[in-house]
């Protein structure tokens, strides 16, 4: 950190209201002071400083040294560099334009988790593993409000295999899971697994590499999800009804696969062309350079010719024995990145745009890194 002792003034001009805030909650989430709260009306999905301590702008408990909110923030200043020499022992080099990590594609051996996840259910046994062999304690996932028929996301703590399973599959609103943790701490959780895109992703690495206290050292598994952009809520009104007449509280399930598909209660099946979803893009989402979730111990995206197999890319040693744990047990199956060679030049592809997407004038940041046009 700079000898400056950067507070939230700094993270409010230099990342909250310059474009480069993904919302992701983790100075909320990491502030030990009751002054920062999280705005998601009309879409915001931002924190804000309450009117008191300083202001909106700045902070008295920063003057007074507090770093803690730029601490936690995984897109303050230098945080791609910081955080994968922390977790990485280096930096990347030119060629791992999606991060450091061995690519390969894997899916849930039970049936039921297939069935019940999204493109293999391997996220869902991952964490019912997790959860279940004394690797964590809780997870702070996604699921949707209510009886689900809003469609509406929010933070949730899972403990148990019925809570995984009730809260797979993906949405593609946003849902800032850090928001969570206060339950998760709150409940007696100690080894808490984050699951969420890589704007949520890096939030660990950079709590620990700067090293943010008690909410550091609990967060001590992360599984990304790759991510292109999530959308406003709007969308359902301002899209789905309103040019296809398909209701929120009729939505069964959807999934991004070159378009929007949904599948609706009666049993239709609907694809929406993706660049009619592009003007309900999240405003967060414009600048994040993290398309493949660089930052987790392990990355999982749905892309590829096998809609029922997850890729994955497993980065870091405890990625890698649960991998291994995994699969002695028999939970999983893999087969080798290679069987999809599509899927990894699409990974490729889209982590690249993705990375093009940090403003030049942001220093020092993703962009350093050469991008071919392959």
């Amino acid at each position: 950190m700079a000898l400056d002792k950067p507070q939230w003034r700094e993270l409010f001009s230099e990342v909250v209201t310059s474009g480069l805030c993904t919302g992701c909650a983790a100075c909320v989430v990491a502030c030990p002071h009751p002054v920062l709260d999280y705005e998601t009306a009309n879409g915001v999905y931002k924190p804000f400083h309450l009117d008191i301590d300083g202001g909106p702008e700045d902070c008295t408990h920063g003057q007074k040294g507090c770093t803690m909110c730029t601490r936690a923030c995984p897109r303050f200043r230098n945080w791609e560099s910081e955080i994968d020499t922390h977790r990485f022992a280096r930096e990347r080099t030119e060629d791992e334009v999606y991060g450091i990590g061995d690519v390969l594609l894997a899916r849930a051996s039970d049936v039921t988790l297939v069935e019940a996840g999204q493109d293999g259910g391997f996220v869902s046994a991952l964490l019912i593993y997790a959860l279940e062999n004394d690797v964590i304690d809780a997870a702070l996932v996604s699921g949707l409000e209510g009886d689900g028929s809003t469609w509406r996301a929010e933070p949730r703590v899972v403990r148990t295999r019925d809570e995984v399973l009730a809260t797979a599959g993906s949405r593609y609103t946003y849902s800032a899971n850090l928001l969570a943790y206060p339950e998760a701490a709150e409940g007696g959780a100690e080894r808490i697994a984050l699951v969420g895109m890589g704007c949520m992703a890096s939030a660990p690495g950079a709590m620990q590499t700067r090293k943010a206290g008690k909410i550091a050292r609990r967060l001590s598994l992360t599984i990304g999800l790759l991510c292109s952009k999530t959308f406003d809520d709007a969308i359902f009104e301002g899209l789905f009804e309103a040019k296809y007449d398909i209701k929120r509280a009729d939505i069964k399930k959807m999934n991004i696969k070159g378009v929007f598909q949904i599948w609706t209660t009666d049993g239709a099946f609907h694809e929406v062309p993706l660049k009619e979803a592009h003007a309900f893009t999240r405003e967060g989402c414009k600048l994040c350079p993290d398309f493949a979730a660089e930052h987790a111990d392990i990355s999982t995206g749905g892309i590829g010719a096998f809609g029922d197999w997850t890729l994955v890319i497993v980065r870091t040693d405890q990625g890698r024995q649960l991998m291994d744990a995994l699969k002695a047990a028999n939970l999983i199956e893999t087969r080798p990145g290679d069987d999809d060679p599509g899927a990894v030049a699409l990974l490729h592809k889209l982590a690249q745009v993705s990375r093009k997407r940090w403003p030049a004038d942001a220093t020092p940041g993703p962009r350093r890194i050469p991008l071919t046009s392959s």
